[in-house]
């Protein structure tokens, strides 16, 4: 039976509506907690069409990212100066970007007590199940303001991409992209299209690069060519333990669309069993539109050693794939990112090494990892765990100015109400609607939440709740969001 995952919206033209009638509905105290939680956290306020693009395709989010590097170290943010070189800000964001106060960023902390007093007659709520671990933190001062069995190891389910993101970021940095390679042999009769380990590799790129490889053959008055795909990049299995699953396409360096076969972008969805060689397959077929004769069908192959590169396709940059992975609870991306972090420190790029480079990585950033077993990178495999502490952590990490290279972990948050597979929650609780981002994990009795909030003195709180033993998914997501909506103070 398939995990079950979160389905994030398919529903962007709702959004710009939504946000109008937030804003309609807040006035005085509550409307700066909206405008200071949307400017902290990189909410996207642009336009609807933005959010269709996906926020990861967005300029903006890469000027929310610079603006919260150079944030002050208070906690809050004060947004009043634009870096040199950064985009400019959407039409929608002088009023939120530039009203904001540094009277409000220099606030002192909450008290824990009042904390704990307002998350008491939450975190026993039934419907979170037999065992609930909880962290809450200042991010500004690194103290831990609330905490309930937050050392104890738990199952994160796809919280766990907090840590495959953080560590591929740290291991490569933001700009860093995966290439996708075609080699021509040095007789020019085998060309060898070699998979860099790009799930998110598209249909037009194959096209793109199949038309370059066209120009190379007929410069070297090749008359066909044998056509060859590599995929030594990664070793190892290829399925990941639940597969054959709708959830995860098999762990491949070469693949198209996620190996997806219904034309989707996220979400669960019928996958192929051999997804590279439907690239090649798919590729050869791209070649003999660009002329190419080639012989026989595609088969698996490393390159020639002398073969030379003729065409080469990059991926979007690590930051924009790991906003993807975490707005829309991408596992394959997610899988992806755990072996490139793998091939970066150079461990083996299977399941194990992806383990073992993650987990050194976190270390190196001096998060707590006692009790982790990093099992995979998407948070599919049941025998995961971390403890709530180590998600707490590891945000704090992403909100430290002194690390700009970690922000896209803040800004690819789902935003409560808005994004990702946060898009359709906080119905209940509208207060804290634009004021949490946070990652969502789901797993069959086994519910998570951890992320971003602004608390009602202006400052960015880092929170983890884990729960497992839950009956009710739709329940226990529900009493999660409350624990979140009651960090962002009354009303939340």
């Amino acid at each position: 039976m398939a995990e079950p995952v979160e389905e994030p919206s398919n529903r962007p033209s709702d959004t710009w509506g939504r946000i109008k009638n937030l804003k309609s509905k807040r006035n005085g105290s509550n409307t700066w907690q909206v405008v200071a939680g949307s400017a902290v956290l990189g909410l996207v306020v642009a336009t609807g069409a933005v959010l269709a693009a996906g926020p990861w395709d967005n300029g903006q989010r890469k000027a929310e990212r610079q603006l919260a590097a150079a944030a002050d170290r208070t906690g809050g943010a004060h947004h009043g100066r634009r870096l040199p070189g950064a985009p400019e800000p959407a039409p929608s964001a002088p009023a939120v970007l530039g009203a904001l106060d540094t009277t409000v960023t220099r606030s002192a902390p909450q008290d824990p007590a009042n904390l704990r007093t307002a998350l008491a007659p939450l975190i026993g709520e039934p419907a979170l199940g037999t065992r609930v671990a909880a962290s809450v933190i200042d991010t500004a001062t690194g103290k831990e303001l609330y905490g309930r069995g937050a050392t104890a190891p738990m199952t994160p389910a796809s919280t766990v991409k907090i840590a495959t993101a953080t560590a591929a970021l740290s291991a490569l940095g933001p700009d860093h992209r995966i290439a996708t390679t075609v080699r021509l042999s040095e007789d020019a009769r085998t060309l060898t299209l070699v998979g860099g380990g790009d799930p998110t590799l598209s249909p037009a790129a194959l096209a793109s690069m199949a038309a370059t490889a066209a120009r190379a053959i007929e410069e070297a008055d090749a008359t066909g060519v044998r056509l060859t795909y590599d995929v030594s990049r990664y070793t190892g299995p290829v399925l990941h333990p639940i597969s054959p699953n709708d959830n995860i396409a098999p762990v491949t360096a070469l693949m198209v669309n996620e190996g997806r076969l219904n034309g989707t972008d996220r979400g669960h969805a019928p996958r192929t069993d051999d997804p590279a060689g439907d690239a090649a397959r798919a590729f050869a077929a791209q070649l003999k539109k660009a002329g190419v004769k080639v012989t026989g069908a595609p088969r698996e192959a490393r390159a020639p050693g002398k073969a030379r590169t003729v065409a080469t396709h990059h991926s979007a940059p690590l930051s924009a794939l790991v906003e993807r992975t975490l707005t829309n609870s991408d596992n394959d991306i997610a899988e992806a990112l755990a072996r490139q972090t793998a091939i970066a420190t150079g461990e083996s790029a299977d399941f194990a090494g992806a383990r073992r480079a993650v987990t050194a990585e976190l270390e190196k950033l001096k998060v707590p990892t006692a009790g982790a077993r990093l099992a995979d990178g998407s948070g599919l495999d049941r025998e995961g765990r971390v403890t709530a502490t180590l998600l707490t952590t590891l945000l704090a990490r992403a909100a430290d100015p002194d690390r700009p290279e970690l922000r896209p972990v803040l800004t690819g948050l789902p935003v409560a109400g808005f994004s990702g597979t946060l898009s359709t929650r906080y119905e209940d609780a509208p207060g804290a609607t634009g004021l949490v981002r946070a990652k969502t994990g789901t797993l069959n009795r086994v519910n998570s939440l951890a992320g971003t909030v602004v608390d009602p003195q202006g400052r960015l709180l880092a929170f983890a709740f884990l729960a497992s033993g839950s009956t009710s998914p739709g329940a226990a997501e529900s009493a999660l969001d409350a624990l979140a909506a009651a960090l962002a103070g009354p009303g939340g």
